[in-house]
């Protein structure tokens, strides 16, 4: 198992500006040396030709080729707006 020590422990609190108690200490010493434990034995796996990925299942990109296509007319745009004027649209002043 590997071993971390109650200083060690008390010196990540101190850089993540964490206040943890004596119990707190003991008790994240015993995690952090479990933790360290279970990537020591992954470590020992053979993962000679394995090719390394950043998933675990296999991605696509979902989108769609982008295809050039003739721009919509201004009539049509503004076929739906609440309120136009000299073939734009009319919004509410913002800025005063």
């Amino acid at each position: 198992m590997a071993k971390i020590t109650r200083d060690e422990v008390l010196n990540v609190a101190n850089l993540a500006r964490l206040q943890i108690t004596d119990s707190e200490t003991e008790l994240f010493a015993g995690q952090i040396a479990d933790i360290l434990t279970y990537i020591d034995m992954l470590n020992q796996v053979d993962t000679e030709g394995v090719t390394p990925t950043s998933h675990a299942v296999p991605m696509t990109n979902a989108f769609r080729e982008d295809e050039e296509t003739g721009h919509l007319n201004r009539d049509k745009a503004l076929e739906n707006a609440p309120e136009k004027e000299d073939g734009m649209f009319l919004v509410p002043k913002i800025i005063s």
